[in-house]
């Protein structure tokens, strides 16, 4: 007897929805994190040039063709560490779940933080325990020191800085954590060209230490190259469990060519530095809105009525990230993506217009 979709899929994957990702059509997009230039016209003809003469007939570089000492020389990933690629940091993240899930292993994250971190656990089959964070965003370092030592969890995932809050935790407690673990620990630093401090120093040095980034925010988030700096017995054990052809050649060519062109990327990342400032001031300036410190391309701030606030926006013209139900913890919060200068300039337009 044949039997049905709802008899042979898991009962906690048909109890889920899909990752949702909203319609920015015909909208000013801040709500997914991206850079919001495009490449100048000049680099995007030389960026063709360049992927017209990739192979498509055959199959990537399984170790990325030189990639990775590409990657270590222009981020200061130290010669003591491993690198891996993924498929955006979303693949970096199945790869690592995958590889523990051992019966009766637990992932450990803070919450609110990267939704990708307790879907992947419930993937693979993780137990799942989250800790939440203070009122005001920041690690509650007892009661996380606590929750790892009663659970000793096989990966604990910290973001840094924090996504969907902005904040990054002061160095001491994400230290005593690495410290206390009796697993590995992830530090994921997709935010760091917006951050000041990195772990990427201490990746290969610490046995229970990945660092783990993307070229997303930089400007490249539609090529999806995530990567990973951690010690040759961590990388060796999780590239047995990635796929052979991951990241494929447009997307290893197109890298290659933005690490050559780096200070386009960083000279936009200081102006989207500047204007995450600009708009955090002005958005602190609105009447019942708190805003919290930021060190990511975006600012959450927590408003009087994040539904109303959030449709009169997407009325304007204007799609951010409603937080608000995500988590108790974000209760009429939303987080704002720092866009061009213009851009930024028409979110407080229409703000001015709603109140």
């Amino acid at each position: 007897m044949k039997q049905s979709v709802e008899q042979l899929v898991r009962p906690e994957i048909q109890a889920i929805g899909a990752y949702h990702v909203a319609d920015a059509a015909g909208l000013i997009k801040l709500d997914a994190m991206e850079n919001p230039y495009r490449l100048p016209a000049a680099l995007s003809d030389e960026l063709a040039a360049r992927l017209a003469e990739v192979a498509i007939n055959r199959y990537p570089d399984p170790s990325g063709g030189g990639l990775k000492d590409e990657l270590k020389a222009a981020f200061g990933i130290p010669a003591a560490a491993e690198v891996l690629l993924g498929n955006g940091s979303d693949e970096l993240i199945t790869l690592i779940t995958q590889a523990l899930a051992r019966p009766g292993a637990k992932l450990m994250a803070l919450e609110p933080s990267f939704v990708m971190y307790k879907m992947n656990a419930l993937l693979s089959g993780l137990a799942y325990v989250g800790v939440p964070l203070t009122a005001d965003f920041d690690i509650d370092l007892p009661a996380t020191l606590a929750a790892i030592e009663q659970h000793q969890p096989a990966v604990l995932f910290i973001a840094y800085p924090n996504n969907p809050t902005g904040n990054r935790y002061p160095r001491d407690a994400v230290e005593a954590l690495i410290a206390a673990a009796p697993g590995l620990v992830v530090v994921d630093e997709a935010y760091q060209a917006f951050a000041d401090d990195s772990f990427m120093s201490e990746a290969g040095t610490r046995d229970n230490l990945l660092v783990m980034r993307t070229l997303s925010k930089i400007g490249l988030a539609g090529i999806r190259l995530g990567y990973a700096a951690t010690s040759s017995a961590w990388a060796t054990e999780l590239d047995k469990v990635r796929p052979p052809y991951n990241v494929n050649v447009l997307t290893q060519a197109a890298a290659r060519f933005a690490l050559e062109h780096r200070a386009v990327f960083d000279g936009q990342a200081v102006t989207l530095r500047a204007e995450r400032a600009r708009l955090a001031e002005a958005l602190a300036a609105q009447p019942g809105f708190s805003v919290y410190p930021s060190e990511a391309n975006f600012v959450t701030a927590r408003v009087p009525d994040a539904q109303a606030l959030f449709a009169g926006l997407k009325a304007a013209g204007i799609l951010i990230k409603n937080l608000n139900g995500a988590h108790p913890l974000l209760e009429n919060c939303l987080r704002f993506t720092v866009g061009t200068p213009e851009e930024n300039g028409a979110v407080l337009a229409a703000l001015a217009q709603l109140k």
